[in-house]
């Protein structure tokens, strides 16, 4: 085996590892660290494919013992000595490397507070945006109604809203309707149970920031839906003006109606849930 192949080998590895440590120091990650098991194993990955990389090559050698005998070496005899060679072990080696680095990474986002913070997934979804990421403090006092509530009746309110409101015919009639900023919100309350509709077209109306369990896809009258099944903090944004914080918000299903956005609060279960909503009409 030609000894310039493996310098060169020992070479790139060096390279690779101070470009590591300059990412580590970039990184700067404060306490708490990986868990110590995870360190390790990450650790020993690396050593294990650094010492693949720099120890003879088995296939090389092989290919040397058949060009000595006069055998048909397999590609063509090529040496481990000719650029084509050397440059694709050195490829090899980054890829092997990039890949570990590219795990623990993985390990470090979700085992750090830091981590966990920096990554925020944000879904829209029928008039809701879901900022899915480390979740922020939930809201105390007391809760502030929408801009511009005020109670009506069901009649009234399907006079003054732009979209055609709907009722679950399990429940019947609701107790309370609230139509608020405008026209735009229609709220529906029976006890325990609060149904908002709203255009569900329009980008961004409700906004929510949570962490782990994450949301669930759920089916809701053959289109799909989203189940929050941890208490949160929900916020409104107005026609006019920043979003404003309301309360905490209960265990809570988001599904589109046609042009309408819905938001049933209150069912404890994905199951009452759902059958409350495939009742909608």
């Amino acid at each position: 085996m030609n000894s310039s192949n493996d310098s060169d080998d020992i070479s790139g590895f060096a390279e690779l590892e101070a470009e590591l440590r300059a990412l580590s120091d970039a990184l700067a990650v404060p306490e708490p660290s990986p868990p110590a098991d995870v360190a390790r194993a990450v650790r020993a990955t690396l050593e294990r494919e650094a010492s693949e990389a720099t120890a003879p090559n088995r296939g090389v050698l092989r290919r040397f013992r058949l060009r000595g005998s006069g055998k048909s070496a397999p590609n063509g005899g090529m040496r481990a000595s000719d650029p084509a060679v050397s440059g694709r072990r050195r490829f090899r080696l980054r890829q092997k490397i990039a890949a570990v680095v590219a795990t623990f990474l993985v390990v470090l986002i979700a085992a750090t507070p830091q981590g966990r913070a920096a990554v925020v997934s944000i879904l829209r979804f029928a008039g809701v945006e879901i900022r899915v990421g480390e979740p922020a403090p939930l809201p105390s006092g007391a809760p502030s109604p929408l801009p511009g509530e005020r109670r009506v009746t069901l009649a009234e309110a399907r006079t003054q809203v732009r979209f055609p409101l709907l009722v679950p015919t399990v429940l019947g009639d609701p107790a309370d309707v609230r139509i608020a900023d405008g026209g735009r919100v229609v709220s529906m309350f029976w006890p325990g149970i609060r149904l908002d509709q709203y255009d569900g077209r329009l980008q961004s109306t409700w906004r929510k920031e949570l962490g782990p369990p994450w949301p669930e896809e759920v089916t809701v009258d053959g289109v799909i839906g989203v189940w929050i099944q941890q208490p949160h903090g929900l916020q409104y944004t107005p026609a006019t003006g920043p979003p404003q914080e309301l309360r905490l918000a209960g265990p809570t299903l988001i599904w589109q109606h046609g042009p309408v956005g819905m938001r049933l609060e209150g069912p404890t279960t994905i199951v009452e849930a759902r059958q409350l909503a495939n009742s909608v009409r």
